[in-house]
C-alpha cells in the first residue's frame, strides 16, 4: 500500500486536523493552528518521522491539499506548526452524507441518547445511502494510513468518526500496531442496539480491529464490552480491575481507561495573556460586585444548556434573595449550524434566554449575559473571575470544561457537576452533582454552591484542579502508546 513513503512510525488520525486553512481575496492561504488535547499529545511524541492523517473540512483546505503532493502539507510550503500532516480531499458529498449524517446524526445521537423514539431514528434508503458514505469515508482514513506506516508503526485512530478504520487498517496492513480511543460516551446496549443489526455489527468489529480501544471512563468502557457481548457473543473478561479484554473471532482486543486531563501550564499561561485581561475588564465591569455562575459550552443538546438556564430562572423565583446579587454568564458557541436540529436547539437557548432578562432584568442589573459567538479569550477570562460553575451535560464524554475552570479559577469556584458528565468519576467528591434531568435539584445546587464559604470553596477548587490534571495530554497519549507496546 505504500506510495511515496513509509517511515512513519507513530502516525494519529482524526476528523479534524491540527491545522486549517482559510483564503484571502488573492487566493492566499493562510494557516490557522489548533489547540486541544490531541495537538498537546503529539507535542510529546521525539519522532520526527511521525504523521497526522485528517481530512479537509471546506474549499480552502481542498485548495491546500491541491497544492501539497499527496496531500502532505510538511511538504507544500506551508508552516503547519512542526507536525507532518496527510490531509485528505475525501468528496464533498460523500463527507456531508458520513460526517453530518452518521457521525453527527447517527452515532453521536446513539451514544448520547438523544434520539426522539417515537420519530428517530428511522433507517430508510436515505440513511442506507450516509451509511455507504461513511464506509467510503473511513476507508479513505485507513488507505491513507496505510500508505504512510512504516513496517509495526504504531497508529492512534481517534473518536467516533472514524469507527471503521481499526478493523479496515487491519486488513490492508496486519503488521500495524493500532490504537482507538472514543471522546464521547458508548451507549448501553439496549440503546446501541437501535441500530440495525449489520450496522452494529460493523460497528463494533470496526474499534475490535484494534489492539487497545480507550476510553475516557471505566463505565463506557463497560459499556462498549456489554455491546460486544450481547451483539457478536464475544467473550468478556473482567477479571482486571485496570483493563478489560474481548475476544472475538480468534483476536483480543484490551480495553483501557485513559482519563484526558486539563493542559495545566496551557491554561495558566494562556488565561493571562493581553487580550483575556481585555475581557476580563468588560466582564468585571458588567457583573460589578455580584456573585457569578458561569458556563462555557458548545450550542449542542447533550449539553443540557436549556434545563440549565430553567434552573437559573427556578433559582432566582424561588429565591429572590439572588436578585441584583447574582449574573449568569453563559457562553453558548454555535455547533453543526448545518443540522437543523442544532439550529433548533440554539434558537431555544436565545429565547429563554430573552425570557430571563424579560422577567427579571432592571435598570441596574442584567441576570443574564448570553453570548454565542465563539471567543476562547472570553472563556478564559469567565474562568478566572468564576464563584461558581454550572456543568450539566445530559451526557458527556469527558468535558474538559469541568476540569478546565478550577485550574484558572482565581478565587476559588464551586463546581455543579452532572453525574451524566465522564468527569464526574474524577472530580465527584468535590463537586456538588446533580441528575442533569432535575431543574429544581439544579437550582437547589447553584444556592449551595453560592452560599458555600470561600474557605470551603477554596480548599475544594484547589482538590479539583490536583484531580484534573492528574492526566496532562501528553501523558494521556503516551499511556495509549504505550498499550500498544505490551
Amino acid at each position: 500500500m505504500a506510495d511515496h513513503t513509509t517511515t512513519a512510525r507513530v502516525l494519529v488520525a482524526s476528523n479534524r486536523g491540527p491545522v486549517s486553512f482559510g483564503s484571502a481575496d488573492d487566493g492566499t492561504l493562510t494557516v490557522k493552528r489548533g489547540g486541544g488535547g490531541l495537538v498537546s499529545g503529539l507535542s510529546a511524541i521525539e519522532d520526527p518521522h511521525s504523521v497526522w492523517v485528517c481530512a479537509a473540512l471546506g474549499p480552502a483546505d481542498r485548495e491546500a491539499v491541491r497544492r501539497s503532493p499527496h496531500g502532505r502539507l510538511d511538504r507544500g510550503g506551508f508552516d503547519v506548526g512542526g507536525h507532518a500532516v496527510r490531509m485528505l480531499d475525501i468528496d464533498p458529498a460523500d463527507f456531508d452524507l458520513a460526517y453530518n449524517g452518521v457521525a453527527n446524526s447517527t452515532l453521536w445521537f446513539l451514544h448520547h441518547l438523544l434520539y426522539a423514539t417515537p420519530t428517530a431514528p428511522a433507517f430508510d434508503a436515505a440513511a442506507a445511502e450516509q451509511w455507504r458514505a461513511f464506509e467510503r469515508y473511513n476507508t479513505a482514513f485507513a488507505e491513507a494510513l496505510a500508505a504512510e506506516a512504516a513496517e509495526g508503526a504504531a497508529v492512534m485512530v481517534q473518536d467516533y468518526h472514524l469507527t471503521l478504520v481499526p478493523a479496515l487498517l487491519r486488513e490492508l496492513r496486519p503488521d500495524l500496531r493500532i490504537g482507538y480511543f472514543l471522546h464521547i460516551p458508548w451507549a448501553p446496549a439496549d440503546y446501541f442496539r437501535m441500530l440495525p443489526d449489520e450496522l452494529a455489527v460493523a460497528v463494533l468489529t470496526g474499534v475490535l480491529g484494534a489492539d487497545h480501544a480507550g476510553f475516557h471512563t471505566r463505565r463506557w468502557a463497560e459499556a462498549f464490552a456489554d455491546c460486544c457481548e450481547q451483539v457478536l457473543g464475544a467473550e468478556v473478561d473482567r477479571s482486571d480491575r485496570t483493563r478489560l479484554t474481548v475476544e472475538h473471532q480468534g483476536r483480543t482486543t484490551r480495553l483501557g481507561v485513559h482519563a484526558l486531563g486539563a493542559d495545566a501550564d496551557f491554561l495558566r499561561e494562556r488565561a493571562h495573556r493581553a487580550d483575556v485581561e481585555e475581557r476580563l475588564d468588560h466582564l468585571r465591569a458588567a457583573v460589578g460586585d455580584r456573585r457569578t455562575i458561569v458556563r462555557v459550552d458548545r450550542t449542542e443538546p447533550s449539553k443540557n444548556i436549556l434545563r440549565g438556564l430553567q434552573a437559573y430562572r427556578h433559582l432566582l423565583r424561588s429565591r429572590p434573595e439572588w436578585r441584583e446579587r447574582v449574573v449568569h454568564i453563559a457562553f453558548a458557541y454555535p455547533s453543526r449550524q448545518d443540522l437543523a436540529e442544532y439550529r433548533d436547539y440554539t434558537a431555544a437557548v436565545q429565547r429563554i434566554s430573552r425570557e430571563i432578562t424579560e422577567e427579571f432584568a432592571t435598570d441596574s442589573w442584567q441576570p443574564l449575559i448570553l453570548q454565542v459567538e465563539d471567543d476562547f479569550a472570553r472563556s478564559l477570562a469567565a474562568y478566572r473571575m468564576a464563584d461558581v460553575a454550572l456543568v450539566n451535560p445530559i451526557r458527556d464524554g469527558m468535558n474538559l470544561v469541568a476540569k478546565e475552570v478550577p485550574v484558572v479559577s482565581e478565587a476559588g469556584c464551586a463546581l455543579v457537576l452532572s453525574r451524566e458528565a465522564g468527569a464526574y468519576a474524577e472530580l465527584a467528591e468535590d463537586a456538588l452533582g446533580i441528575n442533569p434531568f432535575d431543574v429544581v435539584g439544579t437550582a437547589e445546587a447553584l444556592h449551595r454552591a453560592l452560599t458555600m464559604s470561600p474557605a470551603e470553596r477554596t480548599e475544594r477548587t484547589k482538590r479539583l484542579a490536583a484531580a484534573a490534571t492528574a492526566l496532562s495530554p501528553q501523558q494521556w497519549f503516551l499511556a495509549q502508546l504505550a498499550e500498544l507496546s505490551s
